[in-house]
């Protein structure tokens, strides 16, 4: 993400203030970065249940959300895949006290940019924030291993697809028979389902991966090598 620039007093140019976004279920501690961050980005918002960041996050559309994994009703993971439907360039910086590495995988996989633990000092926060929105991904240096080690020892595991992941298991069937060339009615025979449930599932993947027709999915799961 290249920031635009606006004069200052002097007339030199200056980086616009990136738009951040704080989801965490503590309020102090959403105080407390507000507080540090504050000369460095705008925050424009925040939010300590899934339900609600996800409606905020669409109505202020931040540059980057720094996002807590575990909540209540939900945890991170849900805010990032419910708002990626509809906000795919919403960028997501996971900030957390957990270090395990299951949480880090979790969050790359869904989509994260990168993940870091509340350890990380007010300079190192506010440079990773401005990586992500650059597009880069950023880790702090122990998970970083951890993202590593996932592809090292699993070499010929197919790398994360955030589009895919968001399919359930039956949407992907109905998909590559779709891309297939079968007819509804052909997908329903052989799935064991109702043609209403196939048209109900088609509709589904459309509105996921954000296509309008059969003939671009079908393009689509060739392109992943899924027919």
């Amino acid at each position: 993400m290249v920031e635009t620039t606006e004069p200052a007093q002097d007339g030199t140019p200056e980086p616009r203030r990136l738009r951040v976004f704080l989801v965490d279920d503590h309020a102090m501690f959403r105080a407390g970065v507000r507080a540090e961050l504050g000369a460095h980005v705008e925050v424009i918002g925040e939010a300590s249940t899934v339900a609600e960041a996800v409606t905020r996050i669409a109505a202020t559309e931040p540059d980057v959300v720094l996002l807590d994994v575990h909540m209540p009703d939900g945890g991170g993971r849900a805010v990032l895949e419910a708002v990626r439907r509809t906000r795919p360039e919403v960028r997501f910086l996971a900030l957390s006290v957990s270090d395990a590495a299951e949480d880090v995988i979790g969050l790359i996989r869904a989509g994260a940019r990168g993940y870091v633990t509340k350890t990380i000092s007010p300079d190192e926060l506010t440079a990773a924030i401005r990586r992500v929105a650059d597009g880069d991904a950023v880790f702090s240096p122990r998970l970083a291993g951890f993202v590593l080690d996932s592809f090292a020892s699993r070499p010929d595991a197919p790398v994360a697809d955030p589009e895919l992941d968001q399919l359930t298991n039956r949407e992907r069937e109905v998909l590559r028979l779709l891309a297939r060339g079968y007819a509804y009615k052909e997908i329903a025979k052989e799935l064991f389902i109702s043609i209403k449930t196939v048209e109900t599932h088609v509709s589904n993947v459309l509105r996921k991966l954000q296509m309008s027709n059969r003939y671009e999915l079908s393009r689509w799961a060739a392109d992943r090598r899924l027919v």
